[in-house]
């Protein structure tokens, strides 16, 4: 019996061993800033990017206070953005931005921000978290450094996140109508005329309206919003159907007998105040 308890504990004793061994971490060292920096470049034009990001993040924790640190700073989250790990690069510049605020390159922290907001957009049945900080970030970018191209650019990308936000208003106003929510649904629409005058989605908010007075049997406001649709775009197939809607209901005016001031009048008050109701 003597004899098994002592193989037991040598066994134990080997064991104990192994799992030391397995589990010891190699010996720190200290790299020179340089060939961190050096390394995580490689692997950036290698196109590694996660593990350029862990790289640039490398040479911040070895030198801290280095020159090399506050452009590394900036590099892992262009890495991270690239690597499409976008929550990252956010933090990564925000980071950057905290410790750095005055530096020159604050300009691009702020874009690659924007941009990532921008990169995660989905699509309008989605929650529109990511839009709305997508157009706050670059509308920063393009009013606070108006002279850059990261400007240029995120003025471009401005008039494509208002097409996505005006889409979503369209997408819930639509889903109101097919519920017969019409005041709701008219509000979504004049929010998209109001907000939202320069995207494609005009047209058919001002057929939509024609559409949502009629069911309301507010045969004025329809008439109006036709018009509208007619004077401002008169080659509009929206303009057609809602001309259709109204001769269907037996109240459409004669074509272009629309006075054009009744018309800008009726637009400023559309862009004004939303319909209550």
């Amino acid at each position: 019996m003597s004899r098994l308890i002592a193989l037991l504990v040598l066994l134990a004793a080997f064991a104990g061993a192994l799992t030391a061994c397995a589990t010891k971490e190699a010996p720190y060292v200290e790299r020179t800033v340089e060939e961190l920096y050096n390394e995580a470049m490689d692997k950036l034009q290698a196109g590694t990017w996660t593990d350029a990001a862990t790289a640039f993040d490398e040479v911040e924790r070895q030198h801290p206070y280095s020159q090399w640190a506050i452009r590394a700073e900036l590099m892992s989250a262009y890495a991270y953005y690239r690597a499409g790990e976008f929550p990252q690069a956010i933090l990564a510049a925000e980071r950057y931005l905290q410790l750095h605020p005055g530096n020159e390159d604050a300009a691009y922290a702020n874009y690659l921000m924007a941009v990532s907001h921008y990169e995660q957009i989905v699509d309008v049945q989605r929650d529109q978290a990511e839009t709305a900080a997508a157009l706050t970030g670059l509308r920063l970018v393009a009013t606070r450094y108006p002279n850059t191209e990261f400007a240029r650019d995120a003025n471009l990308k401005i008039d494509l996140v208002r097409e996505h936000l005006a889409g979503k208003e369209m997408t819930i106003g639509r889903f109101y109508i097919q519920r017969g929510e019409y005041v709701s649904a008219i509000n979504r629409f004049r929010q998209v005329i109001k907000e939202y005058q320069s995207t494609s989605h005009v047209p058919e908010a001002l057929y939509r309206l024609t559409e949502a007075y009629l069911a309301l049997g507010v045969v004025p406001e329809a008439q109006s919003a036709a018009a509208v649709l007619g004077y401002n775009f008169p080659g509009s197939d929206w303009y057609q159907d809602s001309y259709r809607l109204l001769a269907h209901a037996g109240v459409a005016p004669p074509l272009d007998q629309t006075p054009a001031e009744e018309v800008r009048s009726w637009w400023r008050r559309m862009t004004g105040a939303l319909f209550r109701g």
